[in-house]
């Protein structure tokens, strides 16, 4: 495109200098000529302006068929789509927040997409490999494909917007070097990464993570746990299992200004007013209190672990909020 500006406006100061004519004369004369439309000379020509328009036809014409050929091989092969697809997502990840964003989108990652998506939570996904990008693409996700552990992707992910961050990417040493740089980034910011070796758990702890999780570990001790007690598996994963939509067990953070700071549990009325169990409650200073007892204060910086019907739930967030 670039190259056929440079023929016209060249090919329209080539007949101003030469014979003399006026802009709109001479640029009229060029795009007639480059068109091939043969509607005439606008004036009639010096010799020194018939050599110039011959030089200007092999020149202009190879050049307007180059540039004819390239937008359409841009068109056909997808690339102009491509170009307008990058630029929606770029947009969409300047607008989005209160998201998770995903770093790796191997068979964890996209497990991991699949389940916040399920969830209604939104997500970015961050993938170096241009095939995973284009899967998580099509899945209807916003990717990036870069390298996570760089301050300037996390920034375009929208790392400062963001409701937690899940690297989960293929290596120890890539989980670190993302965990460190997000932490700097956001030191307050919800970090979970994914570990494969057990040397390399402190060192993610290490560099800012608030949860390390191996999936292996899980994954023994969950065929454990159903090999000896079956029924208590199936019932926690129905109760954080996002299929099943009518039961959700959900933490419930206790601000200030909550009506349910410092006041009891049945004081409060948690189940008579919303229908819903309270678990546990996990106190402010990190202590876990298991099935509290009716008496139990809730106070300011509280995380209630609840379980309900859906509605019960999200009402339950409204009431906490009002």
């Amino acid at each position: 495109m670039t190259l056929l500006v440079a023929t016209l406006a060249g090919g329209t100061a080539g007949y101003m200098l030469i014979e003399g004519w006026n802009v709109w004369d001479a640029f009229y004369m060029t795009v007639t000529t480059v068109a091939t439309v043969g509607y005439g000379e606008v004036h009639p020509l010096s010799p020194r302006g018939r050599l110039f328009t011959v030089a200007l036809i092999f020149g202009g014409v190879g050049t307007l068929f180059y540039t004819v050929t390239l937008v359409a091989t841009i068109i056909v092969e997808g690339g102009l789509h491509q170009r307008l697809e990058k630029r929606r997502a770029a947009r969409m990840l300047e607008q989005i927040k209160d998201h998770f964003i995903v770093c790796g989108y191997g068979r964890i990652g996209s497990i991991i997409a699949a389940e916040l998506h399920q969830q209604g939570v939104p997500l970015a996904v961050i993938e170096r490999d241009s095939d995973r990008v284009r899967q998580a693409v099509d899945r209807g996700w916003l990717a990036l494909e870069a390298d996570a552990s760089r301050e300037e992707v996390l920034a375009r992910a929208g790392i400062h917007r963001a409701r937690g961050l899940i690297a989960a990417v293929g290596t120890d040493a890539e989980n670190v070097f993302t965990v460190l740089t997000a932490r700097v980034m956001r030191p307050d910011l919800f970090i979970i990464a994914r570990v494969e070796s057990d040397d390399a758990e402190q060192k993610l702890r290490r560099a800012g993570a608030d949860r390390v999780i191996s999936p292996y570990q899980i994954g023994a001790t969950q065929m454990v746990q159903t090999a000896l007690r079956p029924a208590v598996v199936d019932f926690f994963r129905l109760a954080t299992s996002s299929e099943r939509l009518d039961l959700s067990m959900e933490q419930v953070h206790i601000n200030d200004d909550s009506p349910l700071a410092n006041r009891t549990i049945i004081d409060a009325g948690i189940r008579q007013k919303f229908g819903v169990i309270v678990v546990g409650i996990k106190r402010s200073g990190g202590t876990m209190e298991f099935n509290p007892a009716p008496d139990a204060v809730v106070r300011p910086g509280d995380e209630l672990v609840v379980l309900g019907r859906t509605e019960s739930v999200k009402a339950l967030e409204k009431g906490v909020l009002a």
